[in-house]
């Protein structure tokens, strides 16, 4: 018998579920449209220096500018992820981006382009909300290792497409600003078919924003990382007042959020768990690899656009030559990413880490001692980018299954800030190098800012492996004690 009484909204059907094969589609493109955001730049960077008249010094503030909003963008947008929903949260951070996005199409002067780098460091918020939304709907870690695994190699296939892209429209159109249009097309498309296929998360434990926290840590973090990227610049000496009270200041707010959050019962991020020694090993393992990969972001694309002939080394590619010398690097990446969980099966986490870190060291070592020979660079490039995959992966899932379900944003948000802080230190550290290195009047640095640089970051690796070296498997009980 039909019940005709019942009000429209009971005889409604429930609507069905978003297909698997849907949701995995939009959080692909919502990778790759993160990667061609990250990774679009590069091609052009030494073209840059004369459009905008800036010098390759300069150029370092994209980076940091990019990760200090990032910074300040990640716990936040983590956090409301899991009280109010990861696709709603999701929706609003491609839109920012997306504003960024147009800032920097529209940029034909170097303040405008950084305002624009600034709002699209938003995209540190989707790695971790897209997480979220996987998480919920998985059946375990085993799957969620996998889904992060195919988010990393779409992350790193997105900085491939956004290399190639903006090098063939550099090719292509004589102005080389052309190419700032290609993250606005990507996000566009992100946005469409993210709004219509990613699911809402359906489990939301509830609570309130730490805005205090929020504030202190963003307000904290920011002024040590200016004190680093600019100390030792005009004005900016490392016994100068402003320098000074950038460092000590940022430290002390830095140290006054802590107590604060030792003090609030839902803190932005839970400084205890920075006890847990598991914790405290994948923090710093991502603080090594991120100063290391982030911290070349700059330096590398600019190395390989400069040639012999006009500036006494260097290969002297095209934009387009650039993008394609950068893949190896990126697909090593994504391999190595790919393969991760069955390597981590297959060895340990613990083992995955020390070699990833080994590897990246390798790669740096051989980069500063080949820079010379073209194949021989790109190769070094190549061994350290199966050694970024392998900490891509193993640093991000291990981060995820150290807190509950009800905390995976806020989890993974922990772990892309880290990836920001290290990266922003890199950055600052690679910026100073290349200002001492720098003659007055000239745009590009002398040849030891690069092997200086490569040896550092080969230093910085090792000592990642040493700390990897203290991880230790945990068992069943204690996973998410």
């Amino acid at each position: 018998m039909t019940d005709t009484a019942a009000p429209p909204a009971a005889r409604r059907a429930a609507p069905r579920p978003t297909p698997a094969a849907a949701v995995l589609a939009s959080v692909i493109l919502v990778e790759l449209s993160s990667g061609i955001t990250q990774g679009f730049l590069s091609p052009v960077l030494r073209s840059l220096t004369d459009t905008l008249g800036v010098s390759a010094a300069d150029l370092n503030w994209i980076s940091i500018a990019n990760l200090l909003a990032s910074v300040a963008f990640t716990p936040v947008l983590s956090r409301m992820g899991d009280l109010h929903g990861h696709r709603r949260v999701l929706r609003w951070n491609l839109a920012i981006v997306l504003l960024g996005s147009l800032l920097v199409g529209v940029a034909r002067d170097f303040p405008t382009l950084l305002a624009g780098q600034i709002l699209q460091g938003a995209f540190a918020g989707f790695f971790p909300l897209l997480v979220g939304i996987l998480r919920n709907r998985s059946g375990g870690d085993a799957e969620s290792r996998r889904g992060i695994s195919v988010m990393v190699a779409a992350l790193v296939g997105g900085l491939a497409l956004g290399l190639v892209a903006s090098g063939l429209v550099a090719r292509s159109v004589d102005s080389p600003t052309a190419a700032l249009w290609v993250p606005a097309v990507a996000t566009s498309l992100a946005l469409a078919f993210g709004w219509r296929f990613l699911p809402e998360s359906d489990h939301r434990p509830g609570g309130s924003i730490d805005w205090a926290g929020g504030v202190l840590l963003c307000v904290g973090l920011v002024a040590v990382m200016l004190g680093l990227g600019l100390g030792g610049t005009p004005g900016w000496e490392w016994d100068s007042p402003r320098t000074l009270g950038c460092l000590i200041g940022g430290t002390a707010v830095t140290v006054a959020w802590v107590l604060v959050e030792l003090r609030t019962a839902e803190p932005m991020i839970d400084v205890r768990m920075f006890r847990r020694r598991n914790v405290a090993v994948v923090s710093l393992t991502t603080l090594t690899f991120t100063f290391c990969m982030l911290g070349l972001q700059v330096a590398n694309p600019v190395f390989l656009g400069t040639g012999t002939a006009r500036d006494g080394y260097g290969p002297g590619l095209d934009p387009f030559a650039i993008a394609l010398a950068m893949l190896p690097n990126l697909l090593a990446l994504a391999l190595a990413a790919l393969v991760a969980p069955a390597v981590a099966r297959l060895l340990s986490d613990r083992l995955t880490l020390v070699c990833g870190s080994l590897l990246m060291a390798g790669g740096y070592v051989l980069s500063a001692a080949f820079h010379t020979h073209l194949a021989a660079f790109l190769a070094g490039t190549a061994v350290a980018g199966l050694g970024t995959g392998f900490m891509q992966h193993s640093t991000r899932t291990l981060a995820v299954e150290s807190v509950p379900h009800d905390r995976t944003a806020v989890g993974s948000g922990i772990n892309e800030l880290l990836i920001n802080v290290g990266g922003s230190v890199g950055a600052a550290v690679v910026l100073t190098v290349f200002a001492g290195h720098t003659a007055a009047g000239r745009t590009l640095p002398d040849l030891g800012a690069y092997t200086t640089s490569w040896t550092l970051c080969a230093v910085v690796s090792v000592a990642g492996a040493a700390v990897a070296l203290l991880y230790r498997t945990p068992k069943p009980a204690e996973e998410h004690a």
